[in-house]
């Protein structure tokens, strides 16, 4: 689906107006008393071909604008699904370690129960160093004879899971960069709604050309030049290219 109107299609409109133009100037020569009527429709032949230039300028604007976010849109949705991917995978990651110390906490819980010495210091040595640590905080808290002790090392503060704060910045990351994303992908929509109302502008003066009749040529003009107003502020307002 094209994004903006082609430079033929622009160059092909302007060709055909200046032919229109130059042969409605041919008609008129022999007649000294239309010589003012003759003067206003060259006038008028010169600000259509204005409005055609803008109408070519603006429209290869609007098409590289809306390309530009288009891609914008797709690099950020790409990104966003990338990052929520990781970050279930260290969330994950983070599932599977806690598995692993609460496994081999029950292991040395079991061997401390049996009064198993070297079950227990067996149980010991496969503790995660990270793991070891909140183990020594959560015995020294007396567990077997405070009430108020956490339930297991698991519960302690100095139990630390990075994973989950990683899969925590990265669902973040994810989720901004799919709402850029959708911004971006509006932005490209706006940008072709303006290639629209270019394209109707470009209908309109194409076809004034054909009339004979000066007040009808002058209502096209201004209607496209009404319309050409509407789409430049669209275009100004609008986020710049990325």
């Amino acid at each position: 689906m094209p994004e903006g109107l082609s430079s033929s299609d622009v160059a092909g409109e302007i060709s055909r107006h200046k032919t229109h133009s130059a042969k409605h100037a041919q008609d008129d020569e022999g007649s000294e008393s239309d010589g003012e009527s003759r003067s206003h429709d060259r006038t008028l032949s010169v600000i259509e071909a204005v409005m055609l230039a803008i109408v070519a300028l603006l429209a290869a604007y609007t098409g590289y604008a809306s390309a530009k976010w288009n891609t914008e849109s797709s690099v950020r949705l790409a990104q966003a699904s990338a990052a929520r991917t990781e970050a279930n995978r260290a969330e994950l990651d983070a599932q599977n370690l806690r598995n692993f110390d609460s496994t081999t906490f029950n292991t040395w819980f079991t061997a401390y129960v049996a009064g198993d010495t070297n079950s227990e210091a067996v149980a010991v040595r496969r503790f995660r160093p990270a793991f070891k640590v909140a183990f020594d905080a959560w015995l020294a808290t007396d567990p077997f004879t405070n009430a108020k002790a956490p339930p297991g090392p698991t519960y302690m503060p100095q139990y630390k899971q990075p994973e989950l704060a990683t899969a925590a910045t990265l669902d973040k990351n994810a989720t901004e960069d799919y709402t850029l994303g959708v911004q971006a992908g509006s932005n490209a929509d706006n940008y072709i709604r303006d290639t629209i109302y270019l394209a109707t502008i470009l209908f309109l003066i194409g076809i004034s050309g054909h009339f004979r009749f000066f007040r009808i040529r002058v209502s096209l003009v201004v209607l496209s030049g009404l319309m050409m107003l509407v789409a430049i502020f669209e275009i100004v307002t609008s986020p710049p290219i990325p």
